[in-house]
Parts: C-alpha cells; structure tokens; sequence
C-alpha cells in the first residue's frame, strides 16, 4: 500500500524542473527585450564604423599616394589605421551591450584575454607582426626579386599572415612571414644595377696575353653591359687544363637580364677565341703508372692489303 505523501512529494518534484525552465526563458526574454534598445544602437555603431573605416582607408590612400609613399610601407599604414579604428568601434559596441562594463574593466578583461589569446595563437600573431614588420622595411618591396633559404621568386603581395612569391617558372608560392622575418633574404632588385662574372678558361699552350685582349674587347663591347659603370677581366687561377679568366661586368638586376647578358657573353667569348684559333680546352687528365707499360702487337688487328 503506498503513502499518500510520498506521491504528493513525486509530484512536486516532476513539476519543480519545468517550472524553474520557465521562470528562466522568461527572465532571459525579458533580459532580450532589455537590451534590445542597446543591441540596435550597437549594431548602429558597427554600421557606422564599417562607413567610417571606409572613408578614412580612402582619404589616407589618396594622401600616401601623392606623397609618393612606398606600396609596402602605404599597405602597412592601411591596414594600421583600419584595425585601430575598428578596435575603437568594438570597444564602443562592447559598452553599449553591457552597460556594466567600464572602460577599466575592459582593459583588465582584455589584458587578462590577450594572455590566452597569445598562447593560443601565439603563430597567427607572430606571421601578422612580422608580415607588419616587413612592410616597414624599406629594402623590401612589392615587386622586388628575393631569394631566401633556395627558395628564389618575385614578390607578388604581402597579406597579414603571408607573402606571395611568384617563382619564375610561374608556380606561387606562399610562404609564412615568419619565415622571410627570421632567415637572410637576399633582395636582388635593390638596386637597379647588378654585377655578374663569367669564368673563362684557356689552354696552356695558347697565348695568354692576346686571349685577355680578346676576352676584354668582348665584353666592353656587350649591348646589354651597362657603359655608365666599368668591366674587369683578370686571369684568375691556374687550373687543371687551363689558364682561368674571370670577366665582371654590370647589367640590370632582375634574374632574366641577368641571364640573357651571361649568355650574351658566353657566345660572343666563344665565337671570338674560335676565330683566333684560341682552345678552350677539355679537362686533360694524365695517368701515371708505375711499372712500364707492354702492348702485345700480336692482339692489334692489322690491315689487310689489296689485291
């Protein structure tokens, strides 16, 4: 026989659960139909920095562009000047959402929040400040040809976390600006003028002073040589078969100038010797043996004799 009591507490408690959930969506509609007001006047806030974002990128753009400022270094100051701005319209939306949080509270909360955020994306941040970093640097440039740790490519764009190098076969390449942050980069267009060498090697038995006049008359007169600034050709080294020769001049900076005046050279070099009957020689290679070599004449074929 069951107690009448024990339904009676069975019963309060099935109903206790759903009556607590209802008090509660019914606090939090009304908490919603609160804040209503402030959730319109924040979204008017973001609308409003958003147009003024937009107004002040442009206005900023058109005064870097007249004062002839670097590409790299005006993306950088754009991209500043927007994160601050809508830094400050976040902070405003954030206060007007939550009336209770003071700019004191805020600035606690978000130096609490940055540690975990840090922590967290410790990788994200430090690609964005170097990605900044780069874009300050003077030496680099959109447009610029690098090479860094074998990997050689023109830069084609720098974004937060990346850069865009376009290798000269055509494959893109992005690479973390970390990455270009912390190793060596070589910049070969820094200069509108680059000084390439060729080796030139010549035999022992040819003459030596007239191949230099000849190798020298070759490259003063390349079209691609720049005239504003000098050549040099020394003989350089004794090598294995021949007398080696360096020739240095200068030519424009960027790698295909580079390569189509190297080849220049070359083929001129070449046809030049060749009309003065100068060898450039195979490498020679001399056996030594240490006993006496003996040729068993009776193995050589010999040739038969007509008839």
């Amino acid at each position: 026989m069951t107690n009448p009591l024990c339904r009676d507490v069975e019963l309060d408690i099935s109903i206790e659960p759903i009556a607590v959930a209802t008090e509660q969506i019914n606090l939090f509609l009304k908490q919603v139909v609160a804040l209503t007001p402030n959730l319109l006047a924040a979204l008017i806030v973001l609308l409003f920095t958003g147009v003024l974002v937009a107004i002040v990128t442009r206005i900023v753009r058109k005064i870097l562009t007249r004062s002839k400022t670097r590409p790299s270094l005006r993306n950088a100051l754009l991209t500043l000047t927007r994160m601050l701005i809508w830094l400050i319209g976040i902070l405003i939306t954030a206060t007007i959402i939550f009336p209770n949080l003071t700019p004191t509270k805020l600035v606690a909360g978000l130096g609490i929040g940055s540690i975990a955020i840090g922590l967290a994306f410790k990788d994200i941040f430090e690609n964005f400040l170097a990605g900044f970093l780069i874009l300050l640097r003077k030496p680099m440039r959109i447009g610029d040809d690098i090479e860094c740790e074998g990997l050689s490519a023109r830069v084609e764009d720098i974004s937060i976390r990346d850069t865009f190098l376009r290798k000269r076969s055509g494959e893109l390449v992005i690479v973390p600006n970390s990455f270009l942050f912390k190793n060596p980069v070589k910049i070969l267009t820094d200069d509108n003028l680059r000084r390439i060498s060729v080796a030139i090697g010549v035999a022992y038995g040819e003459d030596a002073k007239e191949a230099y006049s000849i190798i020298s008359s070759v490259i003063e007169n390349l079209d691609s040589r720049d005239s504003s600034k000098g050549f040099e050709v020394v003989a350089d080294n004794f090598g294995a078969s021949s007398v080696d020769f360096t020739a240095r001049w200068w030519t424009e900076s960027t790698p295909p100038a580079e390569r189509l005046s190297k080849s220049e050279a070359i083929l001129a070099i070449k046809a030049a010797l060749d009309d003065a009957g100068i060898e450039i020689p195979f490498p020679y290679r001399s056996l030594t043996f240490a006993e006496p070599l003996q040729i068993d004449m009776t193995k050589v074929p010999q040739a038969s004799s007509a008839d």
